[in-house]
């Protein structure tokens, strides 16, 4: 079964009301994410970066990351930013799979693993996780490699990942990619 590697929200501009409590996490667990991303584009492994659009209805991937780079945090896009090589998905909710051609394009790679990492744990992560889930992918989450916005609302998130959906949770180093 192949695997592919979710970019969770990372490409992000903090314009958002709980960016504040945000981005010290996303800074602690940021070389976590860059050392998965780097691990699957050496070992050949889709990295599908799964981003907010901003509201901005026209967006696309270019402006996406560009918005990104350029704005007040782009000390925290840079690092992880998606390479010529990645697959790129704009949502519109939480979910990375509600209403996105998320699911037809892991099916057409022949993907039946997902590893996630990114933003928010208690959010975005844990609604991609159920989704995938439901859909019948194998589920794994790089917990060193997921911000939080509440710390407590995380850990339960990650246990409830584990718990109810099977998800395997484990450092992004110890994430099985073939």
């Amino acid at each position: 079964m192949k695997t592919a590697v979710l970019v969770i929200d990372m490409i992000n501009t903090y314009g958002h009301d709980d960016a504040e409590l945000l981005v010290p996490s996303v800074r602690h667990v940021l070389p976590a994410v860059g050392a998965l991303i780097g691990r699957a584009r050496e070992e050949g492994i889709d990295v599908i970066y799964v981003n907010d659009n901003f509201g901005l209805w026209r967006s696309d991937r270019a402006e996406v990351v560009r918005t990104a780079v350029d704005g007040p945090y782009g000390d925290l896009v840079r690092p992880v930013a998606p390479d010529e090589d990645a697959l790129f998905v704009l949502k519109t909710r939480h979910s990375a799979f509600f209403r996105t051609p998320l699911d037809y394009l892991l099916d057409q790679r022949g993907v039946g693993h997902v590893v996630l990492c990114g933003q928010v744990t208690e959010q975005c992560v844990l609604y991609s996780a159920v989704d995938a889930h439901v859909r019948h992918l194998a589920v794994t989450v790089a917990e060193d490699a997921v911000a939080h916005i509440h710390a407590d609302l995380a850990q339960a998130a990650l246990r409830m990942m584990e718990r109810n959906l099977g998800a395997r949770v484990c450092p992004g180093d110890r994430a099985e990619l073939v």
